[in-house]
């Protein structure tokens, strides 16, 4: 016997969010129109962010780039070999993205920097952070700006939020949401399982209905900012997203490491869980996958080659090159092992959450400050994503001077 991963009450409640928030066709329209550039500078008017904006349009045009580099080494690719993608974390908010942007200009002679292909930030999404318009400026900025192919957003289900809103998605779907009240107006989830504030690691826990909360939140900010991809760090919000957006091809998910993905028995598991709500063109809302830090080449190689198997299009694979010690083992390094996967002619996303060194800020505690806070520690804060993509960006030199394809942001192209 066969059991289904969602019961029709799931199915219902996400339907019915999904029409109060008007329907797939406008959800997908709405990231479509916000993710233009015009429009998300138009919608940033009476922000504040509108110099800070222009400024990086005149920054970008100072960034190195990597056909210079090609050039000066006389690069060829071998098309025999796996092509590599940039991605480094804790592009967090506006501020410290633009600190990051003046670095990179300050140093481009001396140590240049290309912009990662993509980018990720794991600010906790109050309403201040969405609706302020410093999300819609760091979008400006990443995506717009720099060229990153994908900006990573992290939905945690702990964030407090406005009581009315609980109330209102209650109604919607028929669901009961178990809540603190934190102030006059605002309440947030009650978090058994080691629950911190934001969440537990990141937003783990997802039990009864909460998933919905999640799902709730990621609809509200992708029609605010055109922002269309989010971290996913638990098994049901996996499959709720998976079913949820099956008719939203521009909003999108990306698998976080935390779910343990350490073995080929795991990746089957999250294979399935994908093929049960997979689109009608063979692609689904799971953009890219993170393979645990625990495994290792031989095991990234299989699971690529289970991904082709299965006939699922457009999943990327990803894995950490360097972790702070806080996420994981001290002085952990996967260049090595990256080189015998692309070696095999495997592609991969090479991740930085750290470039190795046990800098100030380079750890997870710096994701979970507070909206004030990031904004006094912007330069340190920039600082370390200045490094992580410095890193990224010597590591993926090498990878070219190997005859491996690499990507990065066009801004650097």
């Amino acid at each position: 016997m066969k059991y289904q991963l969602l019961s029709e009450r799931d199915m219902k409640a996400m339907d019915a969010l999904k029409k109060f928030h008007g329907g797939a066709k406008k959800i997908n329209d709405t990231i479509a129109f916000m993710k233009k550039f015009e429009n998300r500078k138009k919608a940033l008017k009476g922000t504040g962010f509108e110099e800070m904006v222009a400024d990086a349009e005149k920054l970008i045009k100072k960034f190195p780039k990597v056909a210079d580099f090609e050039k000066a080494n006389k690069v060829k690719y071998s098309n025999k070999l796996g092509i590599a993608r940039s991605q480094v974390s804790g592009f967090q908010g506006a501020y410290v993205t633009y600190n990051f942007m003046k670095k990179v200009v300050k140093t481009a002679k001396t140590h240049p920097v290309f912009v990662p292909a993509e980018m990720i930030a794991v600010v906790p999404m109050t309403d201040h952070y969405v609706y302020s318009g410093d999300l819609l400026a760091t979008l400006c900025m990443t995506e717009n700006i720099m060229g990153a192919q994908k900006y990573c957003s992290t939905n945690l289900i702990g964030i407090p939020q406005p009581e009315k809103r609980f109330k209102e998605l209650e109604k919607v779907t028929g669901e009961k949401f178990e809540r603190n009240k934190i102030d006059k107006e605002n309440s947030a989830l009650i978090l058994k399982n080691q629950g911190t504030f934001f969440g537990n690691f990141g937003g783990i826990e997802v039990a009864n209905s909460n998933y919905l909360v999640y799902l709730d939140g990621v609809t509200r900010y992708a029609k605010e900012t055109g922002g269309d991809f989010y971290l996913n760090p638990s098994w049901s919000t996996i499959i709720a997203a998976c079913y949820y957006a099956k008719d939203i091809p521009n909003l999108t998910f990306k698998v976080s490491m935390l779910l343990s993905t350490q073995t080929t028995m795991q990746f089957r598991m999250l294979l399935n869980i994908i093929n049960e709500y997979i689109r009608k063109d063979g692609t689904t809302p799971i953009y890219e996958i993170n393979i645990g830090n625990g495994a290792d080449p031989d095991t990234f190689i299989t699971c690529a080659k289970e991904l082709k198997k299965s006939g699922i299009k457009g999943i990327s694979l990803a894995a950490h090159m360097r972790i702070n010690p806080d996420l994981g083992m001290a002085g952990f390094n996967w260049t090595d092992k990256a080189y015998k996967v692309l070696e095999s002619g495997t592609d991969i996303t090479y991740k930085y959450e750290s470039d190795g060194t046990a800098r100030e800020l380079d750890t997870m505690a710096a994701y979970f400050v507070s909206d004030d806070e990031r904004k006094k520690l912007a330069e340190k804060i920039g600082d370390v994503i200045y490094y992580k993509s410095l890193k990224a960006t010597t590591d993926g030199m090498d990878f070219m001077k190997k005859g491996i394809k690499t990507q990065f942001g066009k801004g650097s192209l």
